[in-house]
């Protein structure tokens, strides 16, 4: 035997080199899933499409009516959205520290700082979030008043118009005669700044076709929000947030509303086959009260998941269903805002989704960067325990800023409801 073959014949079995760790290959996105992947993909290339032609592209608050923009066919983006994706892609607190450079107080929404700092030409790393600069912006303070300053800014950078509709907080219930006058005033205002920007007049039918496909979206988005009413949900109320971006940025749009239908499908043959996509057995129940931390997703994810508590009920998701008929109720539905209503209907809304959602506690947010949203949560998780019967906890936050969430602290929290729950469960079933 020749001395390289005795050697390597020799060699221990422990010398050859480690295989690298196999990954596990993600499974495969269902058919509705993938279809409203493609449609964010699709808003997004279209921008890029329009700026490369030398047509407008615009930059809009989420609420913002947006069948006006697509009755005239502009391309239109969502800062809302890009800032949460970037967030959610982990340079969210590069982009704010950037526009805290720049002289904005880190004390303001982290997805405004998220988006000055692009605005005034800070490159994110997230290349799928990229978007053209904007020719002009369209801003509705329905959300909060925060998005007035930061769109006025935006435009300032730019030397670009600002449309505005100013939609008043109110103090009812109802939407007043005189209130939505005052809206449809500003309805017919945009339409004459949107002519102008377009080159084109304003047409009824695409208009009417734009608000049909709108409130076909709404419709079969809120058909999607009602599945987590069954027992086992056929989701987790976190896949309803990834899918928030397809009904915050195309509304309008026929494919979103196709998407959102194909969704629904899907979600009524798990019902019917007693099935899931959560990936773990469902033993509680609850609400998540409001926006996500998109850069903490799955920290968020983990303790729930290893207590076997499935998110059943969340208010942000379906705020965006806006259901109307004709342009009066139009003015109505975009008032229906979670920050632009009063307390009580915010309650209502609230109670109403934890009833139907049958859930075993609710899980509060407090979020940083949106004070008009978490400023009453004290009072709403004092009224949910006394209502509804069911345990409460709160943690501190943010939707876009990582510096802001304490993950010993959520997790603590989360320990803390998961043990209220048991214990009431318990209760129950000795007073049954």
């Amino acid at each position: 035997m020749a001395e390289n073959e005795k050697n390597a014949a020799a060699a221990p079995e422990a010398a050859a080199p480690e295989a690298a760790p196999v990954k596990k290959a993600p499974k495969p996105a269902s058919p509705g899933t993938q279809a409203l992947r493609d449609v964010v993909s699709k808003v997004y290339a279209a921008a890029w499409e329009a700026k490369e032609a030398g047509r407008p592209v615009g930059w809009s608050s989420s609420k913002f009516p947006c069948e006006i923009a697509e009755a005239l066919g502009l391309a239109v983006v969502y800062p809302e959205n890009q800032a949460a994706g970037i967030g959610a892609q982990h340079d969210g607190q590069r982009m704010c520290e950037a526009a805290e450079s720049l002289g904005y107080d880190p004390d303001i929404c982290g997805y405004a700082r998220i988006s000055l700092a692009y605005s005034a030409g800070v490159e994110t790393t997230n290349e799928s979030r990229r978007v053209p600069m904007p020719d002009f912006v369209l801003c509705c303070n329905n959300i909060c008043n925060c998005m007035t300053k930061w769109y006025e800014n935006i435009a300032r950078m730019h030397n670009i118009p600002l449309i505005m509709i100013d939609v008043p907080y109110n103090n009812e219930v109802t939407v007043s005669d005189s209130q939505v006058a005052y809206i449809r005033g500003q309805f017919d205002d945009a339409i004459r700044q949107m002519e102008k920007i377009a080159g084109t007049k304003f047409d009824e039918k695409k208009f009417e076709q734009a608000c049909a496909n709108a409130n076909r979206t709404a419709k079969a988005w809120l058909k999607v929000c009602d599945y987590l009413q069954y027992k086992p949900s056929p989701m987790s109320g976190f896949d309803l947030f990834n899918h928030m971006a397809d009904v915050v940025t195309a509304r309008g749009k026929v494919e979103t509303a196709e998407a959102f239908e194909l969704l629904a499908t899907e979600l009524e043959e798990h019902v019917k086959n007693g099935t899931t996509t959560a990936p773990f057995p469902e033993k509680y129940r609850i609400m998540f009260e409001g926006i996500p931390c998109w850069p903490n997703l799955k920290t968020l994810f983990k303790p729930l998941k290893a207590n076997g508590v499935n998110v059943t009920a969340v208010v942000y998701a379906p705020a965006f269903g806006f259901v109307y008929d004709g342009l009066d109720d139009m003015a109505r539905a975009y008032c229906k805002a979670p920050n632009s209503v009063c307390i009580e209907q915010g309650v209502d809304w609230r109670e109403g989704i934890c009833r139907d959602n049958k859930v075993d506690g609710v899980l509060v947010h407090y979020n940083r960067s949106c004070k008009p949203w978490s400023g009453y949560m004290a009072e709403m998780q004092r009224r949910f325990t006394k209502d509804l019967g069911v345990p409460c906890a709160g943690f501190d936050g943010d939707q876009a800023d990582p510096r802001n969430f304490n993950e010993a602290q959520y997790e603590t929290r989360v320990q803390g409801l998961v043990e209220a729950m048991e214990e009431n469960m318990k209760q129950k079933e000795a007073r049954a």
